[in-house]
């Protein structure tokens, strides 16, 4: 993946690529964990995509539920898919894979 199927910047060491629908209480609480943990983290960066209006993405990462949760290497390359609220601790621990 890189920044054009992203509509944001990959982060310099990884990004966190959160899919969300609107009315999905465990995707607001993702984007507090996830924005957290980015901001803890040097050159790791948070972007949330609304899966309704991007469904050729979702469709291509078979994204089925949200919240959905990719974790990409610098390269844009997916190491780590999580479905559902994730811990902090766990988004961590994904990050060591990334980076």
């Amino acid at each position: 993946m890189d920044a054009a199927d992203l509509g944001a910047e990959l982060g310099a060491r990884a990004t966190l690529v959160q899919f969300s629908s609107a009315f999905c209480a465990p995707c607001r609480a993702t984007r507090r964990v996830l924005g957290e943990v980015a901001g803890l983290v040097p050159g790791v960066a948070h972007v949330e995509i609304e899966a309704e209006g991007h469904l050729d993405l979702v469709r291509a990462l078979d994204v089925l539920k949200t919240p959905t949760v990719l974790v990409l290497d610098a390269d844009g390359r997916v190491v780590r898919r999580a479905v559902g609220q994730p811990r902090r601790v766990d988004v961590i621990a994904a990050l060591g894979e990334a980076v």
